[in-house]
C-alpha cells in the first residue's frame, strides 16, 4: 500500500471544498488561494488549482474579474457566486456530517 498516494487522494477530495472556503472571505488571486491552502498544509500546485478554478467557474460557482497590477499584467480575481455560496454551505453540512461519522468509527485509534 502506498500511504502517500492515499494521503494525496484525501487532499484532492477536499480541495474544492477548501478552495470555496478560502473564497468565502472575499475575492482572491489564484496565487493567494494557493498560498492560503499551503499555509494549511494542503500542498497545491498551479497545475491542480487552475483547472479546478476553471471547472468551478464553468459550473457557475465562481466568477472572476480582471484587476490591474502594479507588478505586471492584470490579475484575475475569483469570487463566489450566489450559487457558489449555497453550494459551499451544502458541502459544509455534508463535511460536518461525514467527519462526525468517520470520527465515531476511528475514535478508538486515538487511545
Amino acid at each position: 500500500m502506498d500511504v502517500e498516494n492515499s494521503k494525496a487522494q484525501m487532499k484532492k477530495g477536499v480541495l474544492e471544498y477548501c478552495t470555496l472556503a478560502v473564497l468565502s472571505s472575499g475575492a482572491a488571486y489564484a496565487s493567494d488561494i494557493i498560498s492560503r491552502l499551503r499555509e494549511s498544509d494542503l500542498v497545491v500546485v498551479e497545475g491542480t488549482i487552475y483547472p479546478l478554478l476553471t471547472r468551478m467557474k464553468n459550473d457557475g460557482l465562481l466568477a472572476y474579474r480582471w484587476e490591474e497590477s502594479t507588478m505586471g499584467p492584470p490579475r484575475k480575481y475569483y469570487e463566489l457566486t450566489e450559487n457558489g455560496r449555497t453550494f459551499l454551505l451544502e458541502l459544509h453540512r455534508t463535511w460536518c456530517d461525514f467527519t462526525a461519522s468517520v470520527d465515531k468509527i476511528v475514535k478508538h485509534l486515538n487511545k
